[in-house]
């Protein structure tokens, strides 16, 4: 899975490359059908204080699952974009089975 992180008006640290990288290669194995993850860091040009933006696009066959948060520091915003798509790979994987199932038993009656 390949993994392509963009950082807008401003350089990213190793340590948050690193951490990136740690909390992505998760997503290889939640969903074995990833083809790419997109990160996108920037500064958001406004007064408050929350003002780190992160946004997660997983790329699969499919429609693509995005996330975005904005928090104090990179790590909460990543933190809390990580979770939200991990929600939605759990929500699609749940919606898979059921069809799965309401197909098997569709089946079942007809032989």
């Amino acid at each position: 899975m390949k993994i392509n992180i963009h950082s807008i008006d401003f350089t990213f640290s190793q340590k948050l490359n690193e951490l990136l990288h740690k909390k992505l290669q998760k997503f290889g194995r939640l969903c074995g059908d990833a083809i790419s993850i997109e990160v996108m860091l920037r500064l958001d040009k406004s007064d408050i204080k929350a003002n780190k933006v992160c946004g997660i696009r997983l790329v699969i066959p499919g429609n693509d699952m995005l996330s975005r948060a904005q928090c104090r520091t990179f790590e909460e915003t990543i933190a809390q974009a990580v979770d939200a798509l991990k929600r939605q790979i759990e929500k699609r994987k749940t919606r898979i089975i059921a069809r799965r199932i309401k197909n098997t038993n569709n089946n079942v009656g007809k032989e």
